[in-house]
Formats: structure tokens, C-alpha cells, sequence
């Protein structure tokens, strides 16, 4: 049984000839005529006039389509294959981009700092409204607001195991505060003159080590409280401290335009590195992941492949400059110019790739570490972006416990990326930037 009825036939033999004449292909034209036995007067109105090239590139636009939808379809399906632990791994190199995740709302001035915890999705901001609050950074909801201190926090800090929180304040104290009991104010430190500007658990969390306004630098007990160590050598307001990893160097920043190198144990002080030409408001110690690409900037030969904490440091300061240091020898390696206002935060890129900075000039800046060159700019808030944090890996024996969100960290695996970044700005918003 013919598919086509005698009219449908007639109307594609007319639209053949139709097509055939207007192209000159005079004696295809009267064969196929002769052949179908049909008469053809060419008509420019008649309904088949043109019809063979309309079905022609309709069909064309189809096959496009066609080829289009597969070769969208073949993407989600790679995607889904994808476990999530596969996912993570193709992100290891992910740099935080317009728009943020979230933009969480809620401190009544400017913020101050932001800490991830280590192992759940909880981020504690600190704030100059003398308050530290508690949000989900995965859903960005608001979770509760520690209130105690009595001038601006400047520095909040979580222990490796995320139990404990510690803040100090301009109010000359810091204080601890236990999250598996109700976030209650457990521990209050006195101890220092002047404001209390920086704060961090040293490695192993028996101790904290603090900076201020004093012009000193301090190590407390936390069982007990008691102040163990002082640290003296810088002549203006220390502005931030940070242990390495191991614990056996600490580095300090200062409105005297220096960093200096401490040994934790010894309080002698190790090196003093000048460069700077305003107040030194940051310092991050690189990871060891950091060392191949800042080996490769600084021109240091391959041969030296030492994994010891504590090499490399980067400080940030009012100069609008980002310089980066040989803590061995105390020279610059490199100075990375491209803020247009002051550098108040620091973060390494879990890779070891890149640096991310952030500064009055509202941008965050991300750094190529084995280049020195700028690689990423983004306009992050509508004031300064006084903080900046990336989100804390799960630390040592990862094997032992769920990595974040529960999902199984396997022992011989390094430890899973948490690609998460927070910023904190005088807008007194906080932004989350997720994948």
C-alpha cells in the first residue's frame, strides 16, 4: 500500500519539477514530466512552489537539533557517572567565581575574620559588633550568636578537631568557647595591655598563641589559662600571627613594617624580614603542596625537594603589595603588585597552585604561584573584603573518621579538597563562594 495518496504524489512531482525548472535543468525537467505524465505551468503562488528546498533545510535544522540534544545528553550522562568523590577530584583546581553561593546577613558592623570548621559545614564569623555567630555554609543559614565579648572580635580560630572556638577582642580578652556544650564561654584569657588582634591554636591545641596592640606576641596554657611565653621584638602593634603546621616556627606581622620568625619554644626570635613600606597586616605560611611551583618562581634548583613545614611565607600589607619569602634565608622571592588599595587577607590554594588575596580595593585576587602573575580577578563586595578563608580540609587521619558531608575518606587517598571559600567585608555582609 502506497504511503502518499495521489494528491500528496502530485504535489511532490510539481514541487521536483517546480525545482528543476528553476535551476535550468531543462532536460531532467521534461523527463521527469514525460515520465509522471503531468502537465506543469510554473506558478510563483502555487502551494509547491519553493516546497522542496523548505523540506530540505527543515530537515537540516532537525539533524542539528538532533546532534545537539546527543551530544547534551552524552555530557549529563558523563556527569552522572561521575561519583562524587570523582567530582571533588576534577575540581582539586577550582577558583572561586561570580556570583557567591550565599550572602549571609545578620552582623551589625563591619566583619573582622571567618574560620571554617575542620570537619562539618559550619563557618564563625568574628565582627566589630563585639559578636562572633555561627552559620551552615552548605545551606547558608544562620545558626546562633555567641555574645560575651565587649568590643570588636578581631580573630576567631578553630582546634584541629573542631570542638573548641577561640576569639580574641579589643576588650584585652580571649576566650574559648566549647561547641559540644552549647557553644558556652568555657575559658576567659587576661594577659594582655592592648587590644587583642590575632589568635590561633598551635598544633597539638595545648596552647594558643596570640598578638596585639602591646607590641607583644603570647602563648597561653589553654588547661590552665596560664600565660606560658612571651614573645617581645616588635616595636609597633602586632597584627597577625600564624604557627606552621608542625608547630615548630611561628610567624608575626606588624605596623612596624616587618615580619619577623619565632621559635615557639625557645621565644627567640629566628628572623626579621623588611621589604615592606607600610604596615604588615597578614601572613600565611605556604603548605608543602606550595613548594614545587614557589621553587619553580623563585628559581631554586629541582635537586632541593626538602618537605619540612615552614619554608616559604607570604605577607600582605598596606603597600598594596603581596611579597613572598625564603624563611632559610630570609630573602624575597617575589613581589606581587596588582591591588589598587590595601592587602588585608591571605589564603593558599589547596593545590599548592595558586594564592588567593583579598583587599580594600573589594576584589578578591588569585596568584600564580609558580608565574607571580595575577591570573583571576573578582569583584566580591561593595566595601573592603577584610577576610578571606579557605574551607578547612579534615586534619591528620582522615582515614579514622567521614570526611565532610559524610562522605568516606579512604585511608590511602589524600585528604578529600573542600572547595569552599569565605570572605568577610566592612559591608558587613559574609559571601560563600561554592562550585
Amino acid at each position: 500500500m502506497s504511503l502518499l495518496s495521489d494528491r500528496q504524489r502530485e504535489d511532490l512531482h510539481k514541487s521536483m519539477l517546480d525545482y528543476l525548472y528553476a535551476n535550468n535543468h531543462l532536460e531532467a525537467f521534461n523527463a521527469l514530466k514525460d515520465s509522471a505524465g503531468i502537465e506543469y505551468t510554473p506558478d510563483p503562488s502555487a502551494r509547491y512552489t519553493g516546497l522542496l528546498e523548505k523540506k530540505w533545510t527543515s530537515v537540516i535544522r532537525l539533524q542539528k537539533k538532533i546532534m545537539e540534544l546527543e551530544n547534551r545528553n552524552a555530557q549529563l550522562q558523563e556527569e552522572l557517572s561521575l561519583s562524587p568523590a570523582k567530582r571533588a577530584a576534577a575540581q582539586s583546581d577550582w577558583l572561586p567565581r561570580a556570583p557567591a553561593a550565599h550572602v549571609l546577613t545578620g552582623h551589625r558592623a563591619p566583619l573582622t575574620r571567618v574560620a571554617f570548621h575542620p570537619t562539618y559545614s559550619i563557618l564563625a564569623s568574628a565582627s566589630e559588633d563585639a559578636t562572633v555567630k555561627i552559620w551552615d555554609w552548605e545551606t547558608g543559614e544562620f545558626e546562633r550568636t555567641l555574645k560575651s565579648h565587649t568590643k570588636p572580635v578581631n580573630d576567631l580560630d578553630f582546634d584541629h578537631k573542631g570542638v573548641l572556638l577561640v576569639t580574641c577582642s579589643s576588650d584585652l580578652f580571649i576566650k574559648i568557647w566549647d561547641s559540644a556544650n552549647e557553644w558556652k564561654n568555657t575559658k576567659t584569657f587576661p594577659g594582655h595591655e592592648h587590644a587583642v588582634s590575632a589568635v590561633r591554636f598551635m598544633p597539638g591545641d595545648q596552647h594558643i598563641i596570640s598578638a596585639s596592640r602591646d607590641r607583644t606576641i603570647r602563648i597561653f596554657d589553654v588547661a590552665s589559662t596560664h600565660q606560658i611565653r612571651t614573645l617581645t621584638g616588635h616595636s609597633e602593634w602586632v597584627r597577625c600571627v600564624v604557627p606552621s603546621s608542625d608547630g615548630k616556627l611561628v610567624a608575626s606581622c606588624s605596623k612596624d613594617q616587618t615580619v619577623r620568625l619565632w621559635d615557639p619554644l625557645t621565644g627567640e626570635m629566628k628572623s626579621e624580614l623588611r621589604g615592606h613600606d607600610n604596615d604588615v597586616l597578614v601572613v600565611a605560611f605556604a603548605p608543602i603542596a606550595a613548594y614545587p611551583a614557589i621553587r619553580e618562581l623563585a628559581g631554586i634548583p629541582n635537586s632541593d625537594r626538602s618537605k619540612r613545614q615552614g619554608l616559604f611565607v607570604a605577607s600582605g600589607a598596606r603597600d598594596k603589595t603581596i611579597k613572598l619569602w625564603d624563611t632559610q634565608t630570609g630573602q624575597m622571592i617575589r613581589n606581587l603588585a596588582g591591588h589598587d588599595n590595601w592587602v588585608r587577607a591571605l589564603a593558599f590554594h589547596p593545590s599548592g597552585k595558586y594564592l588567593l588575596s583579598s583587599s580594600d580595593d573589594k576584589t578578591i585576587r588569585v596568584w600564580e604561584l609558580s608565574t607571580g602573575r595575577c591570573v583571576k580577578t573578582v569583584e566580591a563586595h561593595s566595601h573592603f573584603v577584610a577576610t578571606l578563608a579557605w574551607g578547612r580540609q579534615p586534619a591528620g587521619g582522615a582515614s579514622e573518621k567521614k570526611g565532610v558531608n559524610g562522605v568516606e575518606v579512604d585511608s590511602g587517598e589524600p585528604e578529600k579538597l573542600v572547595n569552599v571559600v569565605a570572605t568577610g567585608s566592612v559591608d558587613q555582609t559574609i559571601k560563600i563562594w561554592l562550585p
